[in-house]
């Protein structure tokens, strides 16, 4: 949008300099994109946002102006009184959809002189780059610039029947518009008509076989108000772009069609001669007005300053809302209907802001108030996402519906109760997923496919359960972690490939149950290639080796692919985040490494709890697997480990000889008490 300077000091005593309104527009959200001096005077380039057409004129933005400098708008209204003289040519208006055209006014006028317009017409439009056209097209374009109303003017002599009919068009009629192109309509677009067909369409552009040209002498003045849906589906299907189109997709304001019309027929007379024949409408120009509740001190709390009553009245009153007192401590705000963006309460706390100044505003540290509730659950899942991420993992989020038929190739115990969709929109959109392992299995596929050579990916989302004795779904908040392949670690020897395990998922946990502060878990071994996941002796999840039938039904060949899963909600259940700090050990330890050959079946859990709880080591700190070996020298149903075992002191430095007995001791107990035989 552009406006001079010179034309905004016909509404407004301006008393600062153009560079200084152009700051005031901005920081009232006016936004002054640029500001250039063209022959003698001063042009804004305005950003209007799409919520204020009333800004899309000269004397809206004036408005702005006279409320932000504190002084009163000029407005000077038409003072044509019209009184329908008697016509010898009745004029028809019909307007076939009310909500396509809700105002139609028309103005005959006869006896008018087409001819350039004088200087000052000229010079006010080319400086906002308008072009001169005629006297009769300028005034034209000059009102829809000052109140923002497009006008629309035929030459009468060449309407057809006596007809004016709003309507939509045909299917393949033809106009040709008045930049000489010839469009193809169709129904989506609305078009202004006589009696043998389309003369204009309607908000967008004239037609060219009705176009004022310095041979006529009797005109019709059109002055409207369009859907602003109609007119933007119009002007995108006939590609045209224009002011008034500009302004009726945003919205007119009905009760300015009036005035902007008499105005333009005071300069038509004034400046093309002429005389009034006739002046008819169809439809309502007053459009339904809305109340708004405002608080004073709701103003003042959301504006954080001591705003007084009086101030918000004046504010409000600059800006053409009629105000009134309710009470001490209340408005009513009447809004007009230029001002489709004013609905809340907040709205009017708004423009008090913008005119008041946001820069005079005062700056207040906010108060913090220390925070007695938390949220639980969302806390820890955000600290499980980053242990995860930590580790190098990788989040995805997955769809929550499956194929039945993919998790039972699984062979996982949730593929029974699940939860069915009765009208799945596909065979992949079956069920609820009782378990997020097969999505993060697809999802590994599909990395493969792409030449992954590895895959380390985790997500916590929700799975869902239907038991037998009722038929509303139950969910449950899970972590699902899948790996497959092998990781590139560079090593001191160069890189080397970490081909991924259950071990892995195993370490994975632990470093998760750590962060969270999860004592007394443990890991035992099931049917199959599963393991199951305890805490305090309650089974929270499990680690296993996907069956091959599964892989195969994806796609995945030669990799095997690990997964873990488990229930936040009884693992959250366990979490301690409370953390205990011990200072650093004084004097250092001594480590002593155990190989043995023990049953598949013992866990290492089993000989920490005999250690710690049978018997009494007291210079034994940790005892951890570094070592797992199967081969030719190990039987079936055996296993060869290597026990690290850390021994320390707190008071001093051990020697051999305090360490020897308890070391003995231990493996006499995993000799006699486990079977185990010492390599």
């Amino acid at each position: 949008m552009k406006i001079t300077y010179g034309w905004l000091k016909d509404f407004v005593d301006i008393k600062i300099t153009p560079q200084k309104l152009a700051e005031k527009l901005t920081m009232a959200g006016l936004e002054v994109t640029s500001l250039e001096e063209r022959s003698g005077d001063f042009v804004f380039e305005i950003e209007v946002v799409p919520n204020r057409p009333d800004w899309l004129s000269v004397l809206g933005i004036a408005r702005e102006v006279a409320a932000i400098a504190n002084v009163k708008l000029k407005i000077k209204n038409a003072k044509l009184k019209i009184k329908n003289p008697a016509s010898t040519q009745p004029l028809k208006i019909e307007i076939q959809d009310k909500q396509d055209c809700p105002l139609y006014t028309a103005k005959i006028i006869r006896g008018v002189s087409v001819g350039p317009s004088p200087d000052w017409l000229k010079k006010r439009l080319e400086r906002i780059s308008c072009r001169s056209v005629n006297n009769i097209v300028d005034i034209a374009n000059y009102i829809l610039f000052e109140y923002g109303e497009p006008l629309h003017v035929f030459d009468l002599d060449k309407l057809k029947g006596g007809l004016i009919c709003v309507r939509r068009a045909k299917n393949n009629e033809k106009i040709t518009a008045i930049n000489g192109e010839q469009k193809t309509l169709n129904t989506d677009i609305l078009v202004i008509a006589d009696k043998e067909g389309p003369i204009a369409a309607a908000g967008v552009m004239g037609g060219k076989d009705t176009e004022v040209t310095e041979i006529t002498r009797n005109i019709l003045l059109e002055a409207a108000v369009f859907d602003p849906v109609v007119i933007r589906r119009s002007r995108r299907s006939l590609g045209l772009l224009s002011e008034s189109a500009y302004r009726f997709e945003r919205g007119i304001d009905g009760e300015i069609v009036e005035e902007a019309s008499l105005k333009a027929l005071e300069l038509i007379q004034r400046l093309a001669g002429g005389r009034l024949a006739l002046a008819k409408g169809v439809g309502l120009s007053k459009g339904k007005k809305k109340t708004i509740k405002l608080g004073v001190s709701c103003a003042q709390k959301t504006l954080g300053m001591d705003i007084k009553p009086a101030r918000i009245k004046k504010i409000l009153n600059s800006l053409g809302l009629r105000v009134k007192a309710q009470g001490n401590n209340h408005f009513a705000v009447e809004i007009p209907t230029r001002r489709p963006d004013i609905n809340l309460e907040i709205d009017l706390i708004e423009e008090l802001a913008r005119i008041y100044g946001y820069d005079s505003i005062p700056t207040t540290l906010p108060l913090l108030r220390p925070q007695v509730n938390s949220n639980k659950t969302r806390d820890l899942v955000s600290l499980t996402k980053n242990v995860l991420l930590g580790m190098g993992l990788n989040e995805v989020i997955t769809y929550s519906l499956i194929d039945r038929n993919l998790l039972k190739s699984f062979g996982l115990k949730q593929e029974t109760n699940v939860a069915e969709i009765i009208n799945p929109l596909s065979k992949g959109q079956e069920i609820l997923r009782p378990t997020l392992i097969p999505s993060l299995a697809q999802c590994a596929a599909h990395n493969f496919n792409r030449e992954q050579d590895y895959v380390g990916i985790f997500e916590i989302a929700k799975a869902f359960s239907c038991p037998a004795d009722t038929r509303s779904p139950e969910e449950g908040l899970v972590l699902s972690i899948v790996l497959s392949g092998a990781k590139p670690l560079w090593l001191g020897n160069g890189l080397q490939k970490d081909e991924f395990s259950l071990l892995h998922l195993k370490g994975i946990s632990e470093t998760l149950f750590e962060r969270l502060g999860v004592k007394d878990y443990g890991f035992t071994a099931e049917e199959g290639r599963q393991v199951a996941i305890y805490v305090d002796k309650e089974e929270i999840g499990l680690m296993l080796v996907l069956p091959r039938e599964a892989l195969d039904r994806l796609g995945i060949k030669n990799k095997e692919v690990f997964a873990l899963e488990l229930s936040l909600e009884r693992l959250f259940s366990y979490a301690q985040l409370h953390k205990v700090f011990f200072p650093l050990p004084k004097y250092p330890g001594i480590t002593r490494d155990i190989s043995i050959v023990l049953k598949e079946d013992i866990s290492l859990r089993q000989i920490q709890e005999v250690i710690t709880k049978e018997a009494d080591f007291a210079l034994l700190v940790s005892l951890q697997i570094i070592d797992h070996y199967k081969g030719k020298q190990i039987p079936d149903g055996y296993r060869g480990l290597t026990l690290s075992c850390l021994y320390r002191s707190g008071e001093r430095t051990l020697t051999e000889e305090e360490i020897n007995p308890e070391h003995a001791r231990l493996c006499k107990i995993l000799t006699e008490r486990f079977g185990g035989r010492l390599r």
